[in-house]
């Protein structure tokens, strides 16, 4: 008769060890999920002393909607690790029950080998000796017997407890998925009241301004300030190629390619570019690009090749991205979202560098389009294939 440890099990106390702290780390988890919802009514308090200055509030709140932007995502991603770590607990528990059916099977066979011999046959294989040496080595035998029993109904307890611990662990993390999902949800009513509260107060105050002169004044003073910002990173992007071709280095040049269209899709133009009646102060004015409404998220792109002259924020423009294209030309994209590039960085045309939102004086998700040449702004329309 041979020993073999038919369907022995892989499981040792390392794993069921392990498996215990992946379970605690999940329980970790869940508790720590209830701490990274936002606080909306601490935010909404926080913001109330900032609303007697629309620029302090408006970077403020757009502050915290790249929070609770940036806990979506992190939350999302969560998610989709969770998926992994469920499609991996069920394969693991998939295979300990197949090892527990073979474990069973081998004990059944064994019991059924013991019952069929009789309880009397491991004393006759002693007795049965014709020598002390003999009765000895078959002693040795016996003492295997009983090791290999006592092995294999070891293994057989180890991997039901294991196969406990899968399934315990199974539940916990599709709990904690489920309450993920939940968390996104929450998060997402969040960032959408705040826009709301945003787009509320930024049009309350328009409104609220009852002499039209210092309302035109103060719209002026805004497009001003950006000219100023735009026209100071211009001129510091020319310091910077006379300083170049003063070292007989070479410059940008723009080949006069059609620009990609800037977005991945849109839904209308919500404001074309040139003169036109400004839809809170009833006045004409120029507005210098196209507003493409889009909803929050579209991937933008760069028009041409270029380098990023500006990936910031400011309070009027929200998160934008200006690129150098050469020969005094620019593109200038804001109120994004998000930024995926940083000053200095050579970007190629269609390469996506922002991500479209309502940051800045914006009252909806759209892209500001604009086109700079030099020193002027001219219609986007000249570079864009329609």
């Amino acid at each position: 008769m041979t020993l073999s440890a038919v369907g022995a099990s892989s499981i040792t106390s390392n794993s069921i060890k392990e498996k215990e702290e992946q379970i605690s780390q999940a329980q970790g988890e869940k508790e720590n999920l209830k701490n990274t919802i936002s606080d909306i009514r601490k935010i909404k308090s926080e913001l109330e002393n900032k609303k007697s200055d629309l620029n302090a509030y408006v970077a403020a709140l757009d502050s915290e909607l790249k929070k609770i932007t940036d806990n979506i995502s992190l939350l999302k991603s969560q998610i989709s690790e969770k998926e992994s770590e469920i499609a991996r607990t069920e394969a693991e528990l998939a295979a300990a029950q197949e090892v527990e059916e073979k474990q069973y099977e081998s004990m059944k066979q064994r019991i059924r080998s013991i019952y069929e011999s009789g309880d009397s046959y491991l004393m006759d294989i002693l007795l049965g000796s014709g020598s002390f040496g003999e009765m000895l080595n078959r002693t040795e035998y016996v003492q295997k017997l009983y090791d290999y029993d006592s092995h294999l109904f070891q293994e057989y307890q180890q991997n039901r407890q294991y196969i406990e611990l899968c399934k315990e662990q199974l539940e916990l993390e599709k709990e904690l998925y489920e309450e993920q999902k939940l968390a996104v949800e929450q998060e997402q009513q969040n960032l959408e009241l705040l826009i709301g509260e945003k787009n509320q107060q930024i049009s309350s105050y328009q409104s609220d301004i009852s002499d039209s002169e210092k309302a035109i004044k103060e719209y002026e003073q805004e497009i001003a300030e950006q000219d100023e910002l735009i026209s100071s990173l211009e001129a510091a992007v020319v310091e910077e190629k006379k300083r170049i071709l003063a070292s007989s280095g070479t410059v940008l040049t723009y080949d006069g390619g059609i620009f990609k269209f800037p977005l991945a899709s849109y839904t209308r133009i919500s404001d074309e570019y040139g003169y036109r009646i400004h839809p809170t102060l009833g006045v004409e004015q120029f507005h210098n690009g196209v507003d493409f409404a889009a909803p929050g998220g579209t991937a933008i792109y760069a028009a041409y090749d270029g380098v990023v002259v500006a990936a910031t924020y400011s309070a009027t423009m929200g998160n934008y991205v200006m690129i150098d294209h050469g020969d005094s030309l620019y593109t200038i994209y804001l109120h994004a979202s998000a930024i995926y590039v940083t000053k200095d960085d050579i970007v190629v045309r269609g390469e996506t560098i922002a991500a479209v939102g309502s940051t800045g004086r914006s009252t909806g998700n759209h892209l500001h389009f604009s086109v700079r040449l030099n020193g002027a702004y001219v219609s986007p329309w000249n570079y864009l294939s329609q």
